[in-house]
């Protein structure tokens, strides 16, 4: 995360309930407006498609960009959290005339947000950007860790006393 932006701890949380409320208003409208009414902010980011494989014991993370600049992505890394945010630029004016008939693609800024395996260290992440994709890999990001059973007390043969106020 570059120093001059503020840190974000929930940030992921924001984006997620935006793009819960964006498919809700889908699902009620029947389709997305034929244009933005607002710039879009944090919140309210428009989120770029991505696929998620496992190659090996690596995760491979493709980011579908078409028509954003290499110099507009930006990937960040903090405490297991790997984000991918940027800007796609319209190539119209703010007085350009343009009336749509159809308009499907997002403009403005766009966040996207991964949790890595928390052993992750920065130096096993590399990205290129190639013709619209941008493809992370998480070297040995795949592997499974090994987890740890915790037990749960049972208390339930015991008798239960509450006491209501």
């Amino acid at each position: 995360m570059p120093q001059d932006e503020p840190r974000r701890p929930f940030g992921g949380v924001t984006d997620l309930f935006s793009e819960l409320n964006r498919l809700r208003d889908v699902g009620t409208h029947g389709r997305e407006p034929a244009h933005e009414d607002k710039q879009r902010t944090h919140a309210s980011a428009w989120v770029p498609a991505t696929d998620i494989v496992a190659q090996g014991q690596d995760l491979v993370i493709r980011v579908e960009l078409a028509g954003v600049d290499p110099s507009d992505v930006h990937l960040s890394y903090s405490s297991s959290i790997l984000t991918v945010s940027g800007n796609r630029r319209t190539e119209l004016e703010d007085d350009d005339p343009a009336n749509f008939y159809v308009r499907e693609r997002f403009y403005g800024e766009f966040r996207r947000s991964f949790t890595l395996p928390e052993s992750t260290a920065p130096s096993q992440i590399t990205a290129e950007f190639d013709d619209g994709l941008v493809e992370i890999v998480v070297r040995g990001g795949a592997s499974q860790s090994a987890s740890t059973r915790i037990e749960i007390g049972d208390r339930s043969s015991a008798a239960t006393t509450r006491t209501l106020a």
